[in-house]
């Protein structure tokens, strides 16, 4: 690595991704692989977790570089058993990237959409993915964020955030012919609200050990390009300067900045990647 680029070099270094089995929990880990960490990459799925791990070692990656360890971050127990097996291995956390959540899926308006929209949106749901997104980025924060200002060393907490963090959910994006509006499918109530806490947890969290050298930034990335129907893509796509979704691999960068030296002196920043979504 060039003196230039040394900042971004993450040689040394231990990160840990939550919901990593995930689209961008994926990239989060090639993206710190390739700046030199070893990483844990968690998921309550096990079998999701086993594959990932082949796919990073398949893409030209030593197997020591990446470390597989179930985690539920909804489970304060589970959480703390991780990090008690982090720290009987000898080594410490140096990144925490809290990445975990459920993204609701907008389905079809086919009757059953009807439980997305606000006057029937049911307290279970709003329960269960509060308790995945928001209360288990708190708990890993909580628990693993400690153990980063405890001994001394510091570290980073990155919370993954979304461009609605900061925009109401454009409800006609998701639309279709033919249905009446009460059953309109729409995006849900608890996305909006967890990725707005997130946001409010970074705030929180950038001040509160930041005489430790713990800092905390977010990452607000908007839509990736996965395959969607055309219809929704030049929806979107028509509310973006730039008028094309992201790729999968364009958060990258980001990260390894948020992650490195080389955003020292950020803390408590929400840095929205929209393609200007949120200018216009």
């Amino acid at each position: 690595m060039t003196l230039k680029l040394e900042k971004y070099n993450l040689s040394g270094k231990k990160a840990l991704i939550t919901g990593a089995a995930g689209l961008l929990g994926m990239q989060h880990a090639i993206a710190l692989i390739e700046a030199g960490a070893k990483v844990i990459i968690t998921d309550v799925n096990q079998s999701a977790l086993v594959k990932s791990k082949e796919l990073l070692v398949g893409h030209c990656f030593d197997e020591f570089q990446v470390e597989i360890i179930p985690l539920d971050v909804t489970n304060q127990g589970s959480v703390q058993s991780v990090a008690r097996q982090i720290l009987n291995s000898g080594e410490r956390l140096d990144i925490l990237i809290n990445n975990a959540a459920i993204d609701p899926k907008v389905k079809n308006a086919d009757g059953l959409s009807e439980a997305s929209r606000l006057e029937h949106f049911s307290l279970e749901q709003w329960n269960q993915e509060i308790a995945v997104g928001l209360t288990g980025a708190l708990l890993c924060s909580q628990i693993f964020g400690a153990a980063m200002a405890n001994d001394g060393k510091g570290g980073v907490i990155l919370n993954i955030a979304s461009d609605l963090s900061v925009l109401s959910p454009d409800q006609r994006l998701y639309r279709k012919d033919g249905f009446p509006d009460d059953l309109q499918p729409v995006k849900p109530v608890t996305y909006s609200v967890i990725k707005a806490g997130l946001i409010g947890l970074t705030r929180y969290l950038a001040t509160y050990w930041a005489d430790r050298s713990v800092r905390c930034n977010a990452l607000s990335p908007g839509g990736v390009f996965n395959g969607q129907s055309s219809e929704f893509v030049d929806r979107l796509t028509g509310l973006i300067p730039m008028g094309r979704m992201a790729n999968q691999d364009e958060y990258k960068s980001a990260i390894q900045f948020l992650c490195s030296d080389a955003s020292a002196y950020m803390n408590g920043q929400n840095i929205v990647m929209d393609g200007g979504r949120s200018v216009w």
